[in-house]
């Protein structure tokens, strides 16, 4: 055990860097796992919680007065209902800030979807305009317990009493109102009632929303909405982040496992004959193996315990999102468990793939065995051979050098053509330009350095692709994460690429002058366009959930949808479709669909699939005139402004908000990437982590390299080498293997990140067609830096070999 100790202490001083750099990025992959845990948990268990304490209703349908509500609770598989309750819409503002809302009146507290109050008190009876806020409008409004609200256009006032967490679906500012519980008389004009189903066997939501239409009648149903949806939402990006954690993760742990595995392998074929005395000495197989083994252990050990307990300590200080997350995870039940199995899978997984490589270790003899004079394959090929001598070219100059001989200016790179030993020139009928007084012929060949690095990189090919492999996926999982940031930046620089077009939305109330309204919109100087449009709640196929279709724009003036597949809708009943609906319906672009809204169907021939980053992709979008064919009495509800270059969306909204009636809403679009900006800190960490990961498999191949040149450091010095070119030779062969890594994880991660972001747009409902590689520009500055910085590398250790006694060199050898 002593001597043990000593070996590794021994070792631990001779490669400090390398044991700094793995319990670095040790420490980086376990903290990336555990922040995408608390991701996960963070997006999952508070709406789950929220759900089971408030005994969330499964589907909530939104239907006309006349609707009877106990006919859905005679229904199977129904356990209770929840209402119904009356709704009107309306519009509250609160220090300048305005919402559009849902007022539900209620005269008690529910059974089915009760609110959580998280402050104030519930409403009462006695207070006729007292209200309770959903906590996420509360948030929008900044409004608190006892703020009034405005409604704009009526004289009248809301008193906010308290604030609930609601399982419902959540408010989003020009997509989703807000939920307002008022007593009933707060509801003097309801527009309808919702009412709720709690189901006994969530997995049969579609079927009972079918069975609900059946017996209400299509006509009846405005809306429906299920606990599914509101999950999707109340995850939102949170899930996003943790699958991307996840997955750079888990890359970042299997590259890691693999460059320890590299390192130790390179070590053992270094230390064969230190292996063998420790061997002859007395240690058995297996104590060699556990000393690499415990040795490489204890650095994964200790990286993965300081990332847990930093984790652990200032997680939750993290900023944004990200600091939420680890804070709602620590409070969870399952947090203790995730803390000490996340560090120890990495632990363990490192400490397979050490001990595969330390097994080779226990398997060298004690005896060493005389390595063959020329490795197999070690030869130069026949392409090798003619580069040393291949002639790039031939340049006549004129002659100013006297008394020095024949050599030339060039070095060893550079020969005359009455060089001694130089081939002498073809006789030919022309007459040469050396042959000239005062004119010689230049040579200018291939540097051997260059050629016998080439031979020395790729010579063993299944060590050399080893090291290629192994050093391609850090760089392979770099230009995913580069090509993640481009596609993140292009929701903010391009966003009319990604399906957001427009800059604002605007909602007049109804009944207002359409050629008022667009002329005061247009007469803005920020405003290039707007259009008119209208959205409404229709029922597909089957009835078992309800879309968003959209008039949006005139045939004159046609709105301009980001197009991933077809082309544009431009005749009668043609229409544009986001991936989302494909996926819902089952249906292709060129298929017919029929959905119904209200008691009217609507049949649309799909012609081309649009990036819909709204409501998951459920969305089937037309012209307005096309809607108007159905309904003549259509009028626009809605106004989407395309603003002009640089223009700032939220001044153009208050000066359209402040110069409108007062009934005008102007909402900023909301933009996916909005919510994704903490995904920049993770990829720039991701990138930091795998970089060392990257710099450990460096390291180990430039030692490799430079171990194994020590044996040829004799030979190369008698055929004439100098100590630069025998350098040249090392950090060629670096340069060669960094390079061709370079190129292979261009090759393979490119195709492999746009797979994998176009994979994750088709699965959240927005479509693929979003993803975008990084530039050219880009992939070639980083490509030159891993390279320049592996020749960087690599010079000062070859440098220092080459310059090695020759009594030193033939202990090597020997």
């Amino acid at each position: 055990m002593r001597a043990t100790l000593r070996w590794a202490h021994s070792d631990l001083r001779t490669h400090r860097g390398e044991a700094l750099f793995l319990v670095l990025a040790t420490a980086g992959i376990v903290a990336s796992l555990l922040l995408a845990t608390a991701l996960f948990g963070y997006a999952t268990n508070p709406w789950q919680r929220v759900f089971a304490q408030a005994r969330g209703a499964h589907v909530w349908l939104h239907t006309d007065r006349a609707a009877d509500a106990g006919e859905l609770a005679a229904l199977d598989g129904v356990e209770a209902v929840a209402g119904p309750y009356p709704t009107a819409s309306a519009t509250v503002a609160v220090r300048g800030t305005r919402a559009s809302v849902e007022l539900r009146g209620t005269a008690e507290r529910p059974e089915v979807g009760r609110p959580l109050l998280t402050a104030g008190h519930w409403i009462d009876p006695a207070d006729p305009d007292g209200v309770v806020l959903e906590s996420r409008l509360a948030r929008a409004l900044l409004a608190q317990p006892g703020d009034t609200l405005a409604l704009p256009g009526t004289p009248r006032t809301l008193t906010v009493l308290g604030i609930a967490d609601s399982p419902e679906r959540r408010y989003r500012p020009g997509e989703q109102p807000g939920l307002v519980w008022a007593p009933p008389a707060a509801v003097p004009d309801p527009g309808g009632q919702v009412i709720g189903l709690r189901l006994t066997d969530p997995g049969e939501t579609d079927y009972a929303v079918q069975r609900a239409v059946t017996v209400l009648g299509a006509g009846a149903i405005g809306q429906v909405s299920t606990w599914e949806q509101a999950r999707a939402e109340a995850q939102g990006d949170n899930r996003l982040l943790g699958q991307v954690l996840g997955l750079f993760g888990l890359g970042a742990l299997l590259a890691a496992g693999l460059a320890v595995h590299g390192a130790i392998g390179t070590r053992i074929r270094g230390h064969l004959r230190d292996i063998s005395v420790l061997k002859a000495i007395g240690f058995t197989p297996g104590q060699v193996v556990r000393v690499f083994l415990l040795l490489h252990l204890a650095y994964a050990l200790l990286g993965a315990v300081a990332a847990a307990a930093l984790t652990q300590a200032f997680g939750s200080r993290f900023p944004g999102r990200l600091g939420d997350a680890v804070g709602v995870w620590q409070g969870l039940p399952g947090h203790t468990v995730a803390l000490v199995a996340v560090p120890a899978c990495a632990v363990l997984f490192i400490g397979a793939t050490t001990g595969l490589a330390a097994w080779r270790a226990g398997r060298v003899p004690p005896v060493p065995v005389p390595r063959p004079a020329a490795a197999r394959g070690g030869g130069l090929s026949g392409a090798a051979r003619g580069a040393l001598g291949l002639r790039v070219l031939r340049v006549p100059v004129r002659s100013r050098v006297r008394g020095r001989g024949a050599r030339g200016a060039g070095g060893s790179g550079v020969r005359g053509a009455d060089w001694p030993g130089a081939p002498a020139p073809a006789k030919t009928g022309v007459p040469d330009p050396g042959e000239a007084a005062g004119v010689r012929e230049l040579e200018v060949r291939v540097p051997p350095a260059l050629v016998l690095g080439w031979h020395k990189a790729f010579a063993r090919r299944p060590r050399s692709l080893a090291a290629v492999a192994r050093l391609t996926l850090p760089l392979l999982l770099i230009v995913v994460a580069m090509s993640a940031w481009t596609t993140i930046d292009r929701f903010h620089t391009r966003p009319e690429q990604v399906g957001l077009p427009t800059a604002l939305t605007v909602r007049a109330d109804a009944g207002a002058d359409d050629r008022g309204t667009r002329a005061l919109l247009e007469r803005d100087p920020r405003v290039a366009a707007a259009y008119p449009g209208v959205e409404v709640a229709a029922l597909v196929p089957g009835q078992t959930a309800t879309i968003a279709l959209r008039g949006l724009g005139t045939r004159e003036e046609p709105y301009p949808y980001a197009l991933a597949e077809g082309r544009r809708a431009h005749g009668p009943d043609e229409a544009v479709a986001g991936q989302g609906l494909l996926d819902l319906l089952d249906v292709e672009v060129g298929d017919w669909v029929r959905m119904t809204v209200g008691d009217r169907p609507q049949i649309l021939h799909i012609v081309g699939r649009s990036i819909e980053p709204e409501n998951a992709g459920r969305v089937v979008s037309t012209s307005l005139d096309t809607l108007r064919e159905n309904d003549p009495g259509l009028t626009p509800t809605l106004y989407q402004l395309r603003l002009r270059p640089g223009a700032d969306p939220e001044e153009v909204a208050a000066r359209l908000a402040a110069s409108g009636p007062e009934g005008l809403e102007v909402h900023a679009v909301a933009n996916p990437a909005d919510g994704l900006s903490p995904l920049r800190g993770v990829v720039l960490g991701l990138i930091a982590v795998l970089a060392l990961v990257g710099l450990i498999e460096l390291l180990t191949t430039i030692g490799g390299t430079v171990r194994e040149g020590e044996r040829d450091l004799l030979a190369l010095k008698a055929i004439g080498l100098s100590p630069r070119q025998i350098t040249g030779v090392t950090v060629t062969a670096t340069g060669c293997t960094t390079l061709a890594a370079v190129l292979l994880a261009a090759a393979l991660g490119l195709p492999l990140a746009h797979w994998l972001i176009d994979a994750q747009g088709a699965s959240s409902g927005i479509g693929a067609g979003i993803a975008r590689a990084p530039s050219p520009g880009l992939l070639a500055a980083v490509g030159a830096a891993a390279v320049l910085g592996a020749a960087a590398l690599a010079a000062v250790p070859s440098a220092r070999a080459a310059r090695r006694r020759l009594a030193d060199t033939l202990s090597a050898v020997a």
